[in-house]
């Protein structure tokens, strides 16, 4: 519980940041251009994070291990009100900070999934009536939570107390959760050989043994990189139809509020359901979702029901995958999957962002849309053919060889 209110507490600060960052570059430059600079450099540790930081990820199994990347991430934070104190904010600062706190994220996620993971192995080996599956949807629920609250929450401190005071307080709030992680416990080992113990297991290795994580991952992976077709597709749709703002909003209104209603049902129900059958009603909703989407607009009430739909699977593929992950792995082959969940779905969302707007422009939204909407219902339903034929022809060969 302590290691979700601390992440929790780390969520709301970096959700709150990007919202002051960009206001600051553009106050302290002139230039438009750097406000995307830290959100931008940050992205490029977590999509090489697979590489650079296998050795690292082995030994992030602990909270004092985890503190230390947290004050990490606290000082990436420092930069920019240093630089600002000094007059000296610029593009180096900028990208400085967003290269310190991208790695700090990009090994925390993953970390923390996999603790919280090990957490629940422990409990339920002593006899709770709750695992991982129902730890990791809680987490899910307060990331979703500061998904919602938190953006607006930092645009108004930011017209309340300014960019400057705003980011000094979510620094040291930073500094203080990393402390507080000080508390936490490594995770209990467990006795006898545990598969996945060893040192560095390769990410092949971790998902050729898994077919139904691997079809997961993958599904994710294509769900980010088909995400710019919800944002930046509702945002130009909106503009085509006279209505700037106006259907972005409202998608984001319907999907956040479902998603956040949905987060707090699924802890109830995970461990009752069949992982793989979610994971694919999932994407298909999400799917469905944005091929309707061009269909109701420009319809803010339709916009907001429909994209209401997606936000309410969505959680329900993320847990189902988590449970997997949770459930198949330890050890050094659970952080390896959860980073690869996390660089395949975040990266891939910053890849489709990257690209999203030349096709949009190229294609129109309405299309693009479409387009991504039905590459994500193929994704689930080719991922999870694949996974049942492989885990099918594996206890074929299992049973003629007994």
């Amino acid at each position: 519980m302590l290691l979700t209110v601390i992440t929790f507490v780390t969520w709301i600060g970096s959700r709150m940041t990007a919202v002051a960052l960009p206001l600051v570059a553009l106050a302290e430059t002139g230039e438009a251009w750097t406000t995307g600079l830290v959100g931008g450099f940050a992205g490029l540790p977590l999509l090489t994070v697979a590489w650079w930081g296998r050795g690292l990820r082995d030994r992030l199994t602990s909270g004092r291990a985890l503190a230390v990347v947290t004050a990490v991430n606290a000082v990436g934070l420092a930069v920019v009100p240093v630089a600002a104190l000094a007059g000296r904010v610029d593009a180096v600062a900028l990208c400085l900070s967003g290269l310190v706190t991208g790695s700090a994220g990009a090994l925390l996620g993953p970390a923390q999934r996999a603790l919280v993971a090990d957490f629940a192995d422990g409990y339920a080996a002593g006899g709770g009536r709750s695992g991982p599956a129902r730890w990791l949807a809680w987490q899910d629920l307060a990331h979703r939570v500061s998904m919602i609250f938190a953006p607006p929450l930092g645009a108004w401190l930011v017209v309340a107390v300014g960019t400057g005071p705003l980011l000094w307080c979510e620094t040291a709030a930073i500094a203080v959760a990393a402390v507080v992680m000080l508390a936490v416990p490594a995770a209990a080992r467990r006795s006898g050989p545990v598969p996945g113990r060893a040192e560095r297991v390769p990410v092949r290795t971790v998902l050729r043994s898994r077919p139904q994580v691997a079809a997961g991952v993958v599904m994710g992976g294509i769900g980010g990189v088909c995400w710019f077709g919800f944002t930046l597709g509702l945002a130009v749709l909106g503009v085509e139809h006279d209505r700037p703002g106006a259907l972005i909003a409202a998608g984001m209104s319907g999907y956040g509020t479902a998603s956040v209603i949905a987060s707090l049902l699924v802890p109830l129900v995970i461990d009752r359901l069949p992982r793989m059958a979610m994971q694919v009603a999932c994407w298909i909703g999400l799917g469905v979702a944005f091929v309707l989407l061009p269909v109701v607009a420009p319809n803010p009430l339709g916009v907001a029901a429909v994209a209401a739909l997606g936000g309410a699977m969505a959680p329900w593929g993320i847990a189902a995958l988590n449970a997997l992950i949770s459930e198949q792995t330890t050890g050094a082959a659970r952080r390896t999957a959860f980073t690869v969940e996390t660089v395949l779905h975040s990266g891939g969302a910053s890849l489709g962002l990257l690209v999203g707007g030349a096709l949009i422009g190229w294609a129109g939204p309405g299309p693009v849309m479409v387009a991504t909407g039905v590459l994500q219902v193929l994704a689930a339903i080719g991922g999870a053919a694949w996974a049942w034929r492989v885990r099918a022809a594996r206890e074929a060969g299992l049973a003629m060889a007994a």
